[in-house]
């Protein structure tokens, strides 16, 4: 998935800085719902992630049956939290 694509369909522009508040709650409510429904592992993978950068993700616990989806996302936190730490 395209991350300028992402942003742009749920948030009306690929600048994250640009998301006027209005546009963000829509946003939020949009990407939720198509979390929710997606069935695409790789796809809702890649929806979760970008919940995740605006801080609205469900917990890997919560966001994944799956165990190696779950795992994936347990190791994409522990990742970011690492390169947030030594930034």
């Amino acid at each position: 998935m395209d991350i300028d694509a992402l942003l742009t369909h749920y948030f009306g522009t690929d600048d994250p800085d640009s998301i006027q508040p209005h546009q963000f709650a829509l946003g939020k409510e949009r990407l939720a719902i198509d979390f929710g429904i997606e069935r695409e592992p790789g796809r809702r993978f890649a929806l979760w992630t970008l919940m995740e950068v605006f801080g609205i993700a469900p917990t890997p616990a919560d966001a994944f049956e799956e165990p190696d989806l779950r795992r994936a996302a347990e190791d994409y936190l522990s990742a970011a939290w690492k390169l947030d730490r030594d930034a």
